[in-house]
């Protein structure tokens, strides 16, 4: 088991152009800490960092206490989950899962004894004869975990195992890894660019963007309190609703006024904002569809014209346009509505929408960071 340190590491390409920049995380023993951002923010090059597979430009990294930075990748004391499973086809199952056991001249009956217990626990026992391309896509990547599980690394690095699997078996691998989490018992560093495996599996997501870390935090902090627009629109989906208004004050009271609606700000956002003494004036205002709902016609609430009703099963996602053109999203639970308000719902009607004041978030027009934080 191992704790993992990243001082200011940074990687440059040709001297010139830096795709990680002063990389700082202390990922603490047994912790499961996901890496995500959208695609190019740096996450598979600082986890191919850690691994040893890409040299490090400036800083270090720690393993267990130990800088790690001129080790190769075989004397880190990782394991790492490739998002191609990189499984040799001529070979069984049982002999990939045993290759790098073998080339450490691991005695036979060892190899066995581990081999068949990674096996079990990843319910590939009846596969073991076979040969790669006899498996489908799920039991590969179970293939390529039990070739990392069996080398008793004190980390476990995956990068995107699930990106090749369809959905439904995507939720499922998901939940077994949550399971293998649990049997294994060690410290876990993933790498992804879908943001339900990041909040489903992470004990904290680290969010990156452009090779800066935009914020660390556990899945409900990143939730419910983005440092920054980029995470509030990164995180949750459909994305959250941003709108440019004006934040006023009234005392110890604040209000927002987006399309003329005059919303007041409760709950504890509301305390918060009076007690960090927050200037009245334009905010960038954002609200998750989840937390819009239909309302009738008043001072509260934002007359839209409904462009898409998006069935989704369980709810409905709205894509309704305010009067300057604004799109906004609203996600509405299939079970509020009775079968005449669903069918009421349809491209062309005109509807109007509201949310409440503790549902609001708040962002510096100028900084794009939360007022709040």
């Amino acid at each position: 088991m191992a704790s993992v340190k990243l001082t200011k590491v940074k990687k440059i390409y040709d001297n010139k152009v830096v795709a990680v920049h002063d990389f700082d995380l202390d990922i603490h023993d047994k912790e499961f800490v996901v890496f995500v951002g959208p695609s190019g923010c740096g996450k598979s090059t600082t986890l191919r960092m850690i691994a040893g597979l890409e040299d490090i430009s400036e800083g270090t990294v720690e393993i267990d206490g130990e800088v790690v930075n001129d080790l190769q990748p075989k004397d880190r004391g990782i394991a790492m989950v490739f998002q191609n499973y990189a499984l040799y086809p001529h070979m069984s199952v049982y002999d990939n899962i045993a290759f790098s056991l073998r080339l450490q001249k691991v005695p036979e009956d060892v190899v066995y004894e581990r081999v068949t217990n990674a096996a079990e626990v990843l319910g590939i026992t009846e596969y073991l004869m076979r040969k790669p391309r006899a498996l489908s896509g799920g039991q590969r990547q179970r293939v390529a975990i039990g070739r990392a599980m069996v080398r008793d690394s004190k980390v476990f690095l995956m990068d995107e195992p699930l990106s090749n699997l369809d959905a439904k078996l995507r939720n499922q691998m998901r939940a077994e890894i949550i399971l293998l989490r649990q049997k294994l018992d060690t410290t876990f560093i993933y790498v992804t660019h879908d943001q339900t495996e990041a909040m489903t599996l992470g004990d904290r997501i680290v969010i990156m963007k452009d090779g800066y870390i935009m914020q660390v935090g556990t899945p409900t902090e990143v939730f419910e309190m983005p440092e920054n627009l980029f995470v509030a629109e990164f995180i949750g989906a459909p994305k959250m609703n941003i709108v440019k208004t004006n934040l006023v004050r009234e005392g110890d009271k604040y209000f927002v006024t987006p399309f003329g609606a005059k919303i007041p700000v409760t709950g504890e956002k509301g305390k918060m904002l009076a007690e960090k003494n927050v200037k009245a004036g334009e905010i960038l205002l954002g609200v998750r569809p989840e937390h819009m709902t239909l309302g009738a016609e008043g001072q509260g609430s934002i007359p839209c014209h409904l462009v898409v009703n998006e069935m989704m099963g369980s709810e409905l996602h709205l894509h309704v346009d305010t009067a300057d053109g604004s799109r906004l999203i609203v996600r509405i639970p299939t079970i509020d509505l009775d079968k005449e308000g669903r069918s009421a719902l349809v491209g062309g009607h005109n509807l109007h929408v509201t949310f409440e004041g503790k549902a609001m978030h708040f962002f510096d027009p100028a900084t794009e960071k939360n007022l709040l934080v």
